[in-house]
């Protein structure tokens, strides 16, 4: 962090100065700012920050904090970081700070006097340390330029800051790439020491190769629940991938790219070396397969069910899609839930209720064996004899797990919204009273806001008015729901 030959801070902090107030004056500095610090100069001036603004913005309220750490993907290497950083902080004088990809504070710990003096300078929770807010800062400048920096005194753009020395680096989400956040540590003029940015950077390297065995964990589930999919291709060649687009597994088992970019309406994707795969999509994720050039031979199948949502309902059987119409898809729901399997006593009750006929069932058994085959509807009892994953059971299972975002993007809408089987109705209201639960007791913005254009909340006044005041006033999201929001009170 300092030039060869000088170990004084203070002095340093003085020449540093000197070099400020001569660019800020628009005269020639003797010694003019390393490259880093010109640059983001530049881009914060850009933004009119002004150098003698006093305390960075309040991004959140503090109140919100505690409910964003715990849905911020930064919040599973906490004990890490804790544990690396927190105790040099504490006996070297130093703040520890961990902001999210937009620059808010969400974590701040040190030595608790140190925190007193931090306050000072909005070094806290909910305030936003981003360059376009507060200038020049290890924070906001390693988000700007994706790579370790140290900043000592008068490099700091803003003056409030030009008692502290400090160094960041920036935390990388192991499945995208994208940046989550910066780690830093912060500490008073005379604390500063040239090993701090290695320090940090290689703290952040510890928390991204974390972050990667956790990624494996969840690449190892997901890819175990949807192998027979890709086994049921019968040597076409094939990949899965998860909800990102990663290539988790190929047969092949090389020759893939390590990610598939999937649009959102495609059904085809082409490859950089020109093979065309077919797009299924499963209830977590994709099937890539080849188009069919030959018959199957017999194998224990794997059925993919969407069922949820005002689209017709959508049943993937080894990677090629079947037509149904609704009581199939009642059938096969209920034979899901079932794995084990049901006489024709108990799936017409399921189906029927009390006044439900076995025959009636008996022959809508028959014609699904028709659609499906006889191998994979089996008789005596009745159950599928396949690998069976389902939107209902994804979301199911992200409602269980205490993660309503994934639960939201797992389903489209409500269960066969147009199904009036005891069963399925009363499965039906259970994932929508949960899911809705979940969504306005998460006190997240982001949640309520993608739970109010999702199918399930579109017409939930409730949620609409909650969402619009979590929701930060620049917020774009804000003109849709706001409009939205004064329909449905129109209406009520």
């Amino acid at each position: 962090m300092t030039d060869d030959g000088e170990r004084d801070p203070f002095a340093r902090a003085r020449a540093l100065s000197s070099t400020f107030e001569a660019v800020l004056a628009g005269d020639r500095a003797a010694r003019p700012p390393r490259p880093l610090i010109s640059a983001s100069w530049e881009r914060s001036l850009a933004a009119h920050v002004d150098p003698d603004k006093h305390l960075p913005p309040i991004a959140i309220p503090e109140t919100d904090v505690p409910e964003l750490r715990k849905t911020h993907p930064l919040n599973e290497v906490m004990p890490l970081l804790r544990n690396t950083l927190v105790s040099i902080a504490d006996e070297a004088m130093h703040v520890m700070l961990v902001t999210d990809a937009d620059g808010t504070i969400l974590w701040r710990e040190g030595a608790a006097s140190l925190l007193r003096v931090a306050d000072d300078s909005g070094l806290v929770p909910g305030f936003s340390v981003a360059e376009e807010a507060i200038g020049t800062n290890a924070m906001g400048t390693t988000l700007a330029v994706d790579a370790p920096v140290s900043i000592h005194s008068a490099e700091h753009l803003v003056r409030t800051f030009h008692r502290w020395t400090c160094a960041a680096a920036p935390v990388h989400d192991p499945d995208t790439g994208a940046i989550l956040g910066a780690i830093d540590i912060t500490g008073p003029l005379h604390t500063v020491h040239p090993a701090m940015m290695q320090l940090v950077a290689a703290t952040a390297q510890l928390a991204e190769n974390q972050l990667r065995v956790r990624l494996a964990i969840a690449d190892e589930r997901l890819r175990v629940r949807n192998m027979p999919h890709l086994r049921s291709l019968l040597g076409r060649s094939g990949a899965l991938l998860s909800p990102s687009g990663r290539v988790i597994a190929g047969e092949p088992y090389g020759g893939w790219p390590a990610r598939v970019t999937i649009r959102p309406d495609a059904d085809t994707v082409q490859l950089a070396d020109g093979r065309e795969m077919l797009i299924e999509r499963l209830a977590e994720g994709y099937l890539l397969h080849a188009p069919r050039t030959a018959a199957p031979s017999r194998h224990r199948s794997a059925l993919s069910l969407r069922f949820m949502g005002e689209q017709a309902p959508r049943l993937i059987l080894d990677g090629e899609v079947v037509p149904l119409t609704l009581r199939p898809a009642e059938l096969l729901t209920v034979l899901a839930l079932h794995p084990d399997g049901l006489t024709a006593e108990r799936l017409a009750l399921a189906l029927y209720g009390e006044d439900g006929n076995p025959t009636t069932v008996r022959g809508e058994v028959l014609r699904l064996r028709g659609l499906i085959g006889a191998n994979v509807l089996r008789t005596r009892p009745y159950r599928l004899d396949a690998t069976v994953d389902s939107d209902f059971d994804a979301v199911r299972r992200a409602l269980r797990a205490g993660q309503p975002l994934e639960a939201l993007r797992a389903g489209a809408g409500s269960l066969l919204p147009r199904s009036d089987a005891p069963e399925i109705r009363e499965l039906r209201d259970e994932l929508d009273v949960n899911l809705r639960r979940a969504a306005l007791t998460s006190d997240d913005p982001d949640t309520l806001a993608e739970y109010c254009t999702h199918a399930a909340g579109r017409d939930d006044l409730e949620a609409h008015e909650l969402a619009l005041q979590l929701l930060a006033p620049d917020d774009p999201r804000r003109s849709q729901l706001e409009c939205r929001c004064r329909s449905l009170q129109a209406e009520s």
